[in-house]
């Protein structure tokens, strides 16, 4: 990490005490904690895109979005040994 940049965030004493007990049992620091928040919210931030991604294309069928696929993979590969 570059340069951190501070946040306020506000949660639940439940979610505080189940936190900190878990990072606790994983024999994780107090500087963890920063590190944890970060993962969860970049994991948290890819599942809401790839659900985006899902519900726009749930009506193309399995046939057409392997053909685009197929057709993105070999614009890669070609783009790849230019």
């Amino acid at each position: 990490m570059s340069e951190a940049v501070r946040w306020t965030i506000q949660v639940s004493p439940e979610t505080d005490l189940s936190l900190r007990g878990f990072l606790g049992a994983q024999a994780m620091k107090k500087g963890d904690l920063s590190k944890f928040v970060e993962d969860a919210v970049r994991w948290r931030m890819l599942d809401r895109t790839a659900q985006a991604i899902k519900d726009r294309n749930q009506d193309v069928s399995v046939e057409m979005m392997e053909v685009m696929i197929d057709e993105a993979v070999l614009d890669v590969r070609a783009e790849m040994r230019n």
